[in-house]
């Protein structure tokens, strides 16, 4: 990528004017493109359009801006993308980003992506403000957060895409962002892989995604959209794309063109495609530990995730649960993306019957009934349908391992295995069933089925799943991949 110099909100070649502060939106800046053809970057600098050179420098006016001086008119610098339009820049930004936007997608017309009933699963924290302080934003709107030097580094651009209910700031820049255990650990840094892959002279890019436990077909959908993005304001031809935990699974989903009817398939824009501890042929975690997770989500305003079960006993009352339940059983279906990454282990490894949340174990309650469902075991202190009925409902896998990554991307995946009580995640029931980063098995996550061109595959020891996306031993690992 051919390093170029911008000034945030206003092109030195006057391409985008900044206009006032807007009332909604403090702090932020918002920009209009003004296409005046003075050498903006749309044609040969005398505003006729005609392509030049190719190099894509904003301001020199004698590129295409597709990189290959092709003279096919794609232009790259001017702010325009395909269907998705700029809606605000922020400058004002913590955790070491150092610019966010806020983009809509035009097309397709994406369908709604229902938010939990409570504030739970709402924009918080620097995201509220970069959604405009919408705490449930639209399906069709997403936040890219940039790393310093994304518009100069000269290395491959990357956008990094994180997991389930995790925006970028705790997953890539600041792991201790929520405290002590916040990252899997007692002591967490206060940098990520974000200030890694920058100090490497990488440029770096991050989606906020609108819904953080949202349906992987939309988030799929907006990791196009953010791509193009990134294309557009790097000039890039191609994106790298590092994807942790559930965003693995969104986008091995856009590169394998698995979309719905309204979606878009892949558009062959990524070089290179890191997975870290993606569940590649599934996961049945949540069943294992019989009533463990409930813990983490009743009651109302604890953890943002789902259970097993759509019943609970506590004390003499039973109480609905379905609206906490990984699948749909009336009660609204709020965690469909986690339901899609779903599939049974269990004639690989047995169930334990017991239990460590990274405090020492314990013996698990209703641990086949959990698994089972309630036509087979009755539950004592939770019911619930067990996890043949939740994948058969909504479940990818095998789909998504079928669709395939194309060979033209070089795939690498990156593991965790945890085997010492010091290593365990503390607070949630850790995956004990059999060897795991404690939460997906590794031969999951190691599984190269459906994957066109594997790249590399490693296995860290003594890394959980929640330090992928920041040990230092992994950082080196990812950036190894992406500067080859």
């Amino acid at each position: 990528m051919k390093a170029r110099k911008l000034i945030f909100g206003c092109l030195t070649a006057g391409v985008f004017a900044c206009t006032p502060d807007t009332p909604d939106d403090e702090g932020a800046e918002s920009v209009t493109e003004t296409g005046d053809g003075d050498g903006d970057g749309d044609g040969d600098g005398d505003g006729d359009g005609e392509p030049g050179d190719g190099d894509g420098d904003p301001g020199d006016g004698d590129g295409d801006g597709d990189g290959d001086g092709d003279g096919d008119g794609d232009l790259c610098g001017d702010g325009v993308v395909p269907n998705v339009s700029f809606e605000m820049g922020y400058d004002e930004v913590e955790h070491g980003w150092v610019r966010a936007e806020r983009w809509t997608i035009d097309s397709p017309i994406i369908p709604e992506d229902p938010f939990f009933p409570d504030a739970r699963s709402e924009q918080t924290g620097q995201q509220l403000e970069f959604y405009g302080s919408e705490p449930k934003p639209s399906p069709s709107s997403i936040v890219l957060q940039f790393g310093p030097g994304w518009d100069t580094a000269t290395g491959n651009p990357v956008l990094l895409v994180h997991g389930a209910d995790d925006p970028p700031d705790r997953a890539w820049a600041n792991p201790g962002v929520e405290g002590a255990y916040g990252c899997g650990d007692m002591v967490c840094p206060e940098e990520g892989l974000m200030q890694g892959l920058a100090a490497a002279d990488i440029p770096v890019v991050a989606i906020a995604f609108p819904n953080k436990q949202g349906d992987n077909f939309m988030w799929a959908e907006q990791i196009h959209a953010a791509i193009q993005v990134v294309r557009e304001l790097t000039c890039a031809e191609q994106v790298d794309v590092v994807a942790w935990s559930k965003g693995t699974v969104a986008a091995r989903m856009y590169t394998s063109s698995l979309t719905e009817d309204w979606g878009t398939p892949y558009a062959d824009d990524v070089r290179k495609l890191v997975l870290i501890g993606g569940p590649n042929r599934g996961m049945d975690y949540g069943f294992r530990y019989g009533s463990g997770n409930n813990g983490t989500a009743w009651p109302p305003g604890m953890a943002h995730g789902p259970t097993a079960h759509h019943e609970q006993v506590i004390g003499l009352q039973t109480i609905d649960y379905s609206e906490h339940a990984i699948y749909d059983h009336g009660g609204g279906y709020y965690y469909r993306g986690q339901a899609q990454m779903l599939a049974s282990w269990i004639d690989t490894f047995d169930l334990t019957f017991t239990g460590n949340n990274g405090l020492g174990p314990y013996a698990t309650v209703d641990t086949l009934s959990t698994y089972y469902g309630e036509s087979m075991y009755q539950g004592t202190y939770a019911r619930g349908l067990g996890l043949d009925f939740a994948v058969a409902q909504h479940s990818v896998i095998e789909e998504l391992v079928d669709a395939g990554i194309p060979a033209s991307i070089e795939t690498y995946l990156l593991c965790g295995e945890i085997s010492d009580q010091a290593d365990y995640i503390v607070g949630i029931p850790n995956e004990i069933s059999g060897p795991s980063d404690g939460v997906v098995f590794v031969q999951s996550c190691a599984a190269p089925d459906g994957i066109g061109q594997i790249g590399d595959i490693e296995i860290l020891s003594d890394i959980n799943h929640l330090e992928l996306g920041f040990e230092e031993l992994a950082q080196q690992t990812i950036i190894g991949w992406l500067s080859q």
